[in-house]
């Protein structure tokens, strides 16, 4: 087990997407990914998730892929659709999850608010 929670838990439900499973239970889990899995619930990726004592049990919604930025570059409003084509299919399909300043948000937010910050997760 490597020591980056949020990539070990992205990396666990993309293996349960592939296997076709609906939800999985996941041992470890941060404040961070909490905030991860809440802007994916938003957008659709994520049925539900709860956490039960010191587990979190992660129900799949409808999830392409989801992975962890490593590493996790600093990006500025400008280079935005350069990581955008990078990591994402498509202009408008999925979201890069981004911690700013001002909190955790997507790409999306983060170019309506003006504010760059650092690169953690894509999902689409």
């Amino acid at each position: 087990m490597s020591q980056d929670i949020v990539a070990d838990a992205l990396n666990k439900i993309m293996n349960a997407t592939r296997a076709g499973k609906t939800s999985l239970k996941l041992k470890h889990h941060s404040k961070l990914l909490i905030s991860i899995l809440a802007i994916a619930k938003l957008r659709g990726y994520l049925k539900n998730y709860h956490v039960e004592g010191t587990s979190l049990e992660v129900e799949i919604g409808k999830l392409n892929a989801c992975q962890a930025i490593k590493p996790r570059y600093m990006v500025s409003v400008e280079e935005f659709d350069r990581f955008v084509k990078r990591y994402l299919p498509a202009k408008n399909i999925g979201v890069i999850i981004i911690s700013t300043s001002q909190g955790i948000m997507t790409h999306h937010t983060a170019y309506e608010k003006n504010v760059g910050g650092s690169l953690l997760a894509y999902l689409y």
